[in-house]
């Protein structure tokens, strides 16, 4: 899930919520939403490995 930040930058964070926290993990900031797409799918790919 790719969130837009108030700063403008774009936050990659997990599909499911923490159970410890109830919040969704955050898996990286970046500058652009394609920079975050191309890491969501580099994300998707390790998590099948």
């Amino acid at each position: 899930m790719i969130r837009r930040l108030p700063s403008g930058k774009y936050r990659l964070y997990s599909q499911k919520k923490d159970p410890r926290t109830g919040k969704r993990r955050n898996l990286g900031t970046f500058a652009s939403r394609a920079a975050a797409e191309k890491h969501e799918r580099a994300v998707q790919f390790f998590k099948r490995r």
